[in-house]
């Protein structure tokens, strides 16, 4: 004892028995994410605009309209949820992520319904057209295309007719923009798909409101009883007035396909450019230059904000006083919406519009012009006003290289400024340092923007532009410092008639570029064709990107895995084995060196190009003659009709009705543009001129003795702009 008391006996530690494989500490992962999420908290906003996009996808994938009472339904469950679960902070984000996915399906299906109008059910005319002159369009071959609102056709009751009619005319002048006319045309239904999982193009006409397109076979007359315009028609034939009275001088005081550049740019009409232009700037992938997006508004609102300030700066006084940056940043404002108007207003112009706009809005507040918020809001903007145009590869391409430059401009921007600024060296090497700095911003810019949009243009027109990194550096400093500058001067000067004086420097830069596309398209392997990618590419390509750029910490690596899966999409499903369009005059089969042998004639030349783009180009071997067969393909031909061998699969490609007979008894598929009326016993699937016309373009592949059918009207589904389901 000590003092009394007891020793005590110490007790020995306690050690913890060894850990067992199995024991894992599965909190730790949701520790993991929830600190990583709380250290990201600063950049969930930006993704709303990405749940809006989510609920948008979500309507127009479905195979079937859905009750409009639904979005409804949703939006209500939402927000209960919220309200009960308002105390759980991860579990109310969720649910407002939901909330803005509901509320872009709802504003998906109520455009749909909002711009609901009557569409041709079938071919008619000639008949008499008659309505206002709302757009036109040049084409290369002299002709012009007219857009047509208000319309009445003859013989075609009112609830019947379109509310949009879009005309080619080849010969003749064009209407004014705002005149009431009439012409005879004929008319068709905005066309289908010339292949399963191609553009649809019904659904963009449905969404313009455009019922029906056709051509001319008369010259226009003036409509002896026009109708009331309102203001808003007044106002819009002004704005379309204008913009053909800029193209029309543009290409009067420049010649040829270089005032044609000319008018592009000015009004965004690539209508009168030649097509073989056209393919040299996509094939060198300086396509963006023709299409006015944020390069053309950005360079009009920096040239309009700079050379404003330079010439305010010149004033001493008012140098002293004022912030010059306040008056330059409306000028450029007012600028860049004059020049939004003479484009035509399209998506990507826009898109550009608002990204320029907020920019310069953030100049007047006097906060951060340039950030990742900056693109959000202005993808909110588009989504939530347009959402049809989150499918189009302009708005993809547009938003992909914006957000990859600021993403870029955020990892990189620091240092960048702290070379930009520095102040020492002599002028000539702050001289040099500043061009340098210009031409590596070029290649940088042309880099990121290149890569963001590459895989786009891959699953939307299956080719890329390998080359396009060296066109862009040749021609961007060319557009930049002489053509946008010209551009512009020539703009000012057109209500004064004087023009003229600039026109000629703005068409040796034209003709610059126009050259340096030419020469790069001429490469070899300048545009190798890409096949159809699957919708979950796309997706994946998407959620990638997204996952890469939107957030800040090592975590964003893992949307390299979302692109690269999107990368190699293309290549992971096989290619179809016979292709047919909707009245079996055109077929394509699948040759033994992976190309397509198109059957012989000039039959839907549109249908052709596209599935050479898009199935892996056209073969080396020609569809057999009479009596001949191919190498390797299996496919053989009598002046009957065709039989096609392949995967153990018959199938037959009839032209007589001599060949049914025989070939229903001993074949697997019969391909006919004819009706088979007769009994066809025997072949598991029969495609003839009915069966075509109801479902559409078909894709068939034939493997092991198995038949898989792909249909137009199966990738269409039953939705309110296919005409099944009725608004």
């Amino acid at each position: 004892m000590e003092g009394g008391r007891p020793r005590r006996t110490p007790t020995p530690a306690r050690t913890a028995p060894n850990p067992l494989p199995w024991d894992v500490d599965w909190a730790a992962p949701a520790r993991w994410l929830t600190g990583t999420l709380e250290a990201e908290r600063t950049r969930l906003p930006l993704w709303l605009p990405v749940a809006l996009g989510v609920g948008i996808a979500l309507y127009f994938a479905l195979p079937e309209e859905p009750p409009r009472w639904i979005g409804a339904a949703l939006a209500g469950g939402v927000l209960v949820l919220t309200l009960l679960a308002r105390r759980a902070v991860w579990i109310t984000a969720l649910l407002l992520t939901l909330g803005a996915a509901t509320v872009g399906f709802v504003a998906a299906q109520e455009r749909a319904y909002a711009v609901a109008a009557p569409v041709l059910a079938a071919r008619l005319g000639p008949v008499a057209v008659s309505g206002r002159v709302v757009e036109i369009e040049a084409r290369a071959n002299g002709g012009h295309r007219v857009t047509l609102e208000a319309v009445a056709l003859a013989g075609v009751a009112p609830e019947g007719t379109p509310a949009r009619v879009r005309v080619t005319a080849t010969r003749g002048t064009a209407p004014p923009a705002g005149a009431w006319v009439t012409v005879r045309a004929i008319l068709s239904p905005p066309p289908r798909p010339a292949t399963p999982g191609a553009f649809q193009f019904p659904r963009r006409a449905w969404f313009e409101r455009l019922g029906a397109v056709g051509f001319t076979v008369g010259g226009w007359d003036a409509l002896e009883r026009a109708p009331p315009d309102s203001w808003r028609d007044r106002l819009a034939a002004h704005v379309q007035q204008a913009r053909q009275t800029v193209a029309a001088r543009f290409r009067a005081g420049l010649p040829g396909e270089t005032g044609a550049l000319a008018a592009a740019l000015a009004t965004g009409d690539r209508g009168g450019v030649p097509e073989p232009i056209l393919e040299s700037f996509r094939a060198s992938g300086l396509a963006h230059l023709l299409a006015i997006s944020g390069l053309h508004m950005s360079m009009i609102a920096a040239l309009l904000f700079v050379g404003g300030r330079a010439g305010l700066a010149l004033i001493p006084a008012l140098a002293a006083r004022w912030d010059l940056k306040i008056p330059c940043a409306v000028l450029a404002l007012a600028g860049t919406t004059v020049y939004l108007l003479l484009s035509g207003a399209n998506v990507p112009a826009q898109r550009a519009f608002l990204m320029t706009a907020l920019v310069l809005v953030a100049v007047l507040l006097r906060r951060t012009a340039i950030s990742p918020r900056t693109v959000a809001w202005a993808a909110v903007a588009v989504l939530v006003t347009q959402p049809q145009a989150l499918l189009g590869p302009s708005f993809q391409m547009s938003f992909a290289a914006v957000l990859a430059l600021v993403a870029t401009w955020e990892a990189a921007g620091p240092r960048l400024r702290t070379v930009r600024y520095g102040r020492e060296g002599a002028p000539g090497l702050r001289l040099m340092r500043g061009a340098g700095l210009y031409l590596g911003g070029v290649l940088l810019t042309s880099l990121v923007a290149g890569f963001a949009t590459l895989p786009f243009a891959a699953v939307h027109f299956n080719r890329v532009a390998v080359f396009g990194l060296a066109a862009n550096l040749l021609a961007v400093p060319v557009m930049g410092l002489w053509v946008m500058p010209g551009l512009l001067a020539a703009l000012v000067l057109v209500p004064f008639g004087l023009e003229g004086l600039v026109l000629a420097p703005l068409g040796w830069g034209l003709e610059a570029i126009a050259a340096v596309a030419g020469w790069v398209a001429g490469w070899p392997g300048a545009t190798p064709r890409v096949p159809a990618a699957p919708a979950w590419g796309l997706v994946a390509l998407v959620a990638g990107g997204l996952w890469l750029c939107l957030w800040r910490r090592p975590w964003r690596l893992f949307g390299v895995v979302g692109l690269t899966a999107g990368l190699v999409s293309p290549w992971t499903h096989p290619l179809p084995d016979l292709l047919i369009d909707e009245t079996a005059a055109v077929l394509g089969v699948r040759a033994a060196d992976g190309g397509l042998i198109l059957s012989p004639g000039r039959a839907n030349g549109f249908a052709r190009d596209l599935w050479v783009d898009r199935w892996g180009g056209a073969s080396r071997e020609s569809w057999p003659e009479p009596g001949g067969t191919t190498a390797d393909s299996g496919l053989r031909c009598d002046p009957r009709g065709c039989i096609l061998a392949r995967g153990g699969v018959l199938v037959a490609l009839a032209w007589h009705r001599a060949a049914l007979a025989e070939d229903c008894g001993r074949v697997d598929v019969v391909v006919s543009p004819l009706p088979i009326a007769t009994r066809c016993v025997g072949p598991r699937a029969i495609l003839d001129r009915r069966a075509l016309a109801a479902q559409g373009p078909q894709a068939l592949w034939l493997d092991g003795g198995a038949v898989r059918i792909e249909t137009v009207a199966e990738t269409e589904g039953r939705r309110l702009w296919t005409g099944v389901a009725p608004p």
